[in-house]
């Protein structure tokens, strides 16, 4: 990953190149040499068209056998969780239908028109293709989880694009900007409920947000009683330490110096959006839900609902 067009934009990051090359060497993981073989196996095609929409596509001939080529190397980077994607006719039917999220989060927008964007526990970079769609600039997103990082490596072997950058870091590791620098939009999705201090995770997304920008703050939330601090697993995920309501999501925004919080929607999550497919084929939210009472995660808890919250930094 040559690093060389997104340090020119963020000097102050010239020190992170030797990082992110650590984290994709050979050693770094178990399943990396297997992974970076993938990548290798996808075969050069000339591409005729790309689409950033619901389903992020890439255009033009391939052979019977090419697809099959792709689809095996792709295949080896399970499990695919955000998108949909379509590559050459290789569809992706990821866990996530990332589509219906963007369509809740996209109407309360400040413009996206060329600014630049921070994604943080960005996946494998589909939320970065629709940011670009609605106009941004530049989109930089951080996710620690390596296989999405090569994921979203063999999607733009494709997309070609330097705008849309996935690293393989944690929000932590990003150096805090000056006081001109940082991002317009900042977006913070699915990610507050694992961190073990989240007022810590809405200051540090304050910090990084540039004066008159926007914050998007996603999570799941509790609709009645107090928030929610599981002592074991919630809906079979570990590391979930906390589940605010909203209102608390507001206060955190406020406690943090932002302006004007507001909840834009509350959805519950439907196991239509979240499920195991042929490309995600582990248990999803069907087998975490209480056979018998469905409003229930088997632990007992009540079932996954998600809240987005919006705010602004004053200028």
């Amino acid at each position: 990953m040559n690093l060389e067009t997104l340090q020119a934009g963020f000097p102050e990051w010239r020190n992170l190149a030797r990082e992110v090359s650590e984290r994709f060497a050979p050693d770094s993981h178990g399943d990396m040499p297997r992974w970076q073989a993938a990548l290798a196996r996808l075969p050069d095609l000339t591409v005729s068209g790309r689409s950033m929409g619901d389903r992020v596509t890439v255009h033009g001939r391939a052979t019977a056998d090419q697809r099959t080529d792709m689809e095996e190397a792709l295949r080896a980077l399970h499990p695919w969780r955000k998108g949909p994607f379509s590559l050459f006719g290789v569809d992706i039917d990821t866990e996530w239908r990332s589509d219906w999220k963007w369509q809740r989060v996209r109407p309360h927008l400040a413009p996206l028109t060329g600014k630049r964007v921070l994604d943080v526990g960005c996946g494998n970079g589909y939320f970065g293709w629709r940011m670009l769609e609605a106009g941004a600039g530049l989109v930089v997103g951080v996710d620690p989880t390596l296989v999405f990082c090569l994921q979203h490596q063999a999607v733009n072997h494709y997309m070609a694009s330097t705008l849309n950058w996935v690293l393989p870091l944690r929000f932590e590791a990003l150096p805090q900007p000056d006081q001109t620098g940082g991002f317009d939009t900042v977006f913070s999705m699915g990610v507050i409920y694992h961190r073990r201090d989240p007022e810590a995770h809405v200051r540090a997304l304050f910090e990084h947000t540039r004066p008159g920008g926007q914050v998007v703050l996603e999570s799941l939330v509790v609709e009645n009683g107090h928030p929610l601090t599981p002592s074991g697993r919630y809906a079979r995920m570990r590391n979930v330490h906390l589940i605010p309501d909203a209102q608390r999501m507001l206060d955190w925004l406020s406690a943090a110096g932002f302006l004007e919080p507001q909840i834009v929607d509350v959805t519950p999550t439907s196991v239509e959006e979240q499920r195991s497919t042929a490309w995600m084929t582990f248990e999803s939210l069907a087998e975490a839900l209480d056979p018998v009472n469905p409003d229930l995660t088997v632990e007992g808890h009540p079932r996954p609902v998600r809240a987005i919250a919006l705010a602004r930094k004053g200028v």
